[in-house]
Formats: structure tokens, sequence, C-alpha cells
């Protein structure tokens, strides 16, 4: 390969470290996956010499910003890349693929490292994220598991995973558990376009002549909206079901939702987002609950009324494979049922 190639990407596995030098906020919107960033200008940088060039001189802003980056890449060099060996190839980009990138990549390959830039940087780099998100999905064959809430369906994925079986955790990669209550604290999720990123990277790596196992999900996770076409394809796929006792999903939540435990008036905020479905009777119901701390009856309470009609209504609406699926009936919420359940499923495949 040429030093100085533009490349696609396509060509992203060629590379040993993906380098992306916009500005901190620009990066933690979206990025190409286990891109580092590096940006040869930051934030208050970038703002600072984008107004000199429209509102004064572009000239000066030209030097004043020459200047910054190259007393940034100087400290990339010798904070981050000092140790890397002659062989180390860098893939780098910015917004456009031009002028950012340009100049980090020239002084990388003047150093003698063989660096190049991402054709269309950023910007192309989305385009193609979005337009193989529309493509990818149809090329896999998707099994999807479905079973009322707090059946446990993250957690099979989890031990399908560790039998080697290929998974999807779109609720994972979300950072979200797709239900009214399944906000995360302290881990929010991420952007949308961060999202589809992390989508895209998956599903690219998925080997399509063998099966993906994936959760049943509604069109959004959270605030996250799931790609279309990957939304369809999992709607038109075979189903399993995990059948639960009650009494064991109302222990497995309130070991999942324990953080609501200590934040009682966040609670009773989400769930009064449920009062134009309910009414306020019944959300009072619920409240009262949460002031008495009668957590099992709750939870139950929220099984019954509210969580298992809307799954069973939006599964039968949305799945078409879910009518009359292979059961899974699991007597207890355990690693060792987990895993029996993985074990039986990936039998038969």
């Amino acid at each position: 390969m040429r030093p100085t190639t533009a490349v696609t990407l396509a060509q992203l596995s060629e590379f040993d470290e993906v380098i992306d030098v916009r500005s901190p906020s620009e990066f933690a919107l979206d990025h190409v996956p286990e891109a580092v960033n590096c940006p040869v200008l930051d934030d208050a940088e970038r703002a600072s010499v984008g107004t000199l060039y429209k509102q004064s001189s572009p000239f000066d802003a030209k030097k004043i910003g020459a200047a910054l980056v190259s007393k940034n890449i100087a400290r990339h060099i010798e904070d981050r890349f000092r140790d890397r060996a002659r062989e180390w190839r860098p893939l780098v980009y910015c917004w456009r693929g031009g002028k950012r990138s340009g100049a980090m990549a020239h002084v990388l390959r003047e150093i003698g490292w063989p660096a190049a830039t991402l054709e269309g940087g950023y910007r192309a780099y989305r385009r193609e994220v979005v337009r193989q998100l529309a493509e990818l999905p149809a090329r896999l064959r998707f099994e999807v598991i479905c079973g009322a809430t707090g059946s446990g369906k993250s957690r099979l994925l989890e031990a399908l995973a560790a039998r080697g079986a290929q998974v999807l955790d779109l609720e994972g990669i979300a950072r979200h558990r797709g239900s009214v209550l399944g906000d995360l604290p302290d881990d929010p999720q991420p952007s949308q376009k961060m999202f589809d990123s992390r989508v895209w990277d998956r599903l690219r790596r998925l080997d399509p002549s063998r099966p993906v196992f994936v959760e049943a999900e509604s069109r959004k996770i959270g605030q996250l909206q799931l790609p279309e076409v990957l939304l369809e394809r999992m709607r038109a796929s075979a189903c399993v079901r995990l059948e639960v006792p009650v009494e064991a999903r109302v222990r497995f939540l309130i070991e999942q939702y324990g953080h609501f435990l200590d934040e009682p008036a966040h609670l009773k905020a989400k769930l009064a987002c449920l009062r134009n479905l309910y009414g306020s009777e019944v959300v009072g119901r619920w409240t009262a609950q949460v002031d008495a701390g009668e957590w099992r009856a709750l939870v139950t309470d929220l099984l019954v009324h509210h969580y298992d009609p809307a799954y069973r209504r939006s599964t039968l609406r949305n799945y078409s494979g879910s009518a009359d699926p292979p059961l899974l009936r699991l007597p207890e919420l355990s690693a060792r049922s987990f895993g029996e359940a993985a074990d039986g499923l990936l039998a038969n495949r």
C-alpha cells in the first residue's frame, strides 16, 4: 500500500490503529468504533480559529490554526505514539478527510510510518454506515428470543455468547433495558449516530452462515431508534419464547432494578408517565406501594397489569414467528438454568 493513499472504509481492518483528529465534542457524538481521539484542534481552539476565519482574516486564522495544529500533533506524538514500532500502520480521519487529517498523516509519514487518510473523512464514513445498515441485516439469519419482562432474555444471550454462539445484544449496545424503567444508573445512552455505528460494527463482523440470536425489541430502546431494515428483518424471523414463573421474575427484577429502592422519588416520576394509560387510581396504587416499600407487591402488580399484557400485544402484533414458537421453560433464573437453556438451543442448530 502506498503511504500517501486515501483509503475507503472497506480497508479499515488493514490498519493497526484508527486516529480521529476531530475535536472532542465531534468525537463524543460519533466516531469509528475503537478509534482513538487525538484532536489537532480542541473545541475551544476550533471555535476561536473558525470565528477569526469568518469574521476577520482567513490568513491570520490559518497562521494561528497552523501553530495550534503543529503544537497538538507534536504533543500526541510525544504522549501517545512515541513507542510505536516502525511497522505501525495508522489510519487518520477528520470531518471531510481534508486539512486536519492531512496534517497529522503528513507528519506521521515524514517520521516513517505508512499513515493513510480515510477518503471523505467522517462524513463519508457516516454515509457508508447508513448504507450498510440497510443491507447487512438481509444477509443474516436471526433467531429472536421472546419472553415477558423479567424472563432473563439478556442473560440467555450472555449464556449463548459464552458458548460461542453469535449474539446481537442491542440493549447492551444501547445501554438501556428497553422499558420505561430501563435506563441504567450513571450510564447514559450513546447518541443515535454512535448507536448506529456500534450496531453496524457488530453486524459487519457476523458470519451469515450461522444463526444470530437477538432479543425481541420495540422500535425504540430508550431514546434510540433501531435501524429500520434490521427491525423488519428481526420481525420476520423465527422466534423462541422463554417462560418463567412470575415469582422468579419478581425476584429477578427486584435484583436488577435495585437502584430504584434507593431513589423512590425517581421511581414515582417514572410511574407517573403511565398515568395517561392507566389513570390516576392505578398509578396512585403503585405510588402507595413505593411509599410503603412493598416491592414484591409493586413488581407483581406492574407485571400483571402493565408489562405482561403490553408485551403480549406488541410481540404478537409485530413478530410473525411469535404466535406459536418453540418454548423454553425455566423453573428459575439461575446461571445453571440459563446455561442449560443455551445448551438446548444450540444442540438443535
